[in-house]
């Protein structure tokens, strides 16, 4: 498969996991779910287009979007400033159909910045000279495209959900994974924090020709965790360097 082959296919799975996402039922038990993958398509589309040409050597999965970084802008982990002047996207972003008053979408005008994007981008923009030095072996997805808030406001991750609405969003969430790890052909899956490393153990052993694929774990750059607080990027440039991967 050529690079523009794989391209099409990428953003083709991606747009086939926004409408089986779309298709899910959450209410009552979650008031609220934002797809940015619909209000902000065309800048998910960009980041796709732009960076996912080459199979990567080394594919990192976050969990699922926040309210002030993927929700805003479509990019994983999409920190406003990171995703304008380092990914360098451009794309106009739209609204969700229902808007909570206190989690506006304001796109790549949001005031607001989001810390794990932050992180995250800020150590992959100071170790390489460019975003596409970086995307030459690397790519960064979430898991999960869909934002669960309850009435307050309150930010529920994937893993938080009643079992009777997760089970099907990771049969949909592990379907699309499993197309794009098939696509990219990874030597390595790093799960950022926890619960992707366990996604992404799981999509793999289901894999056959995905067999010599390796997975791993840095710590998750959110603020919630004391650890990441101290040094993020330190501890990971280690836990990197101790897998062999930089």
């Amino acid at each position: 498969m050529n690079p523009k082959q794989r391209v099409e296919a990428l953003v083709r799975v991606a747009a086939e996991l926004r409408d089986r996402a779309s298709e899910l039922q959450f209410a009552p038990e979650i008031p609220w779910v934002y797809n940015p993958l619909e209000y902000a398509w065309a800048a998910h589309e960009q980041y796709i287009r732009m960076y996912s040409g080459q199979p990567c050597r080394v594919f990192m999965l976050g969990m699922n979007p926040g309210p002030w970084g993927m929700a805003q802008t479509g990019v994983p982990f999409g920190e406003v400033q990171a995703a304008k002047d380092w990914l360098g996207i451009s794309a106009a972003i739209g609204k969700p159909k229902l808007e909570h008053p206190k989690r506006r979408i304001d796109g790549l005008l949001c005031p607001r910045s989001e810390v794990s994007g932050r992180r995250l981008w800020g150590l992959f923009a100071k170790k390489f000279k460019s975003p596409q030095s970086f995307f030459l072996n690397h790519y960064v997805a979430n898991y999960c495209p869909l934002v669960f808030m309850e009435e307050s406001a309150r930010n529920l991750t994937p893993d938080k959900l009643p079992a009777s609405i997760r089970t099907p969003l990771l049969h949909v969430c592990d379907a699309h994974l499993a197309s794009v790890l098939e696509l990219l052909n990874p030597e390595w899956v790093i799960g950022v924090g926890g619960f992707a490393e366990q996604c992404a153990t799981r999509v793999l052993a289901r894999l056959e020709n995905l067999r010599n694929t390796r997975v791993g774990k840095i710590l998750h750059p959110s603020p919630a965790s004391p650890a990441a607080n101290k040094d993020w990027a330190g501890t990971v440039t280690r836990q990197l360097n101790d897998l062999g991967i930089w």
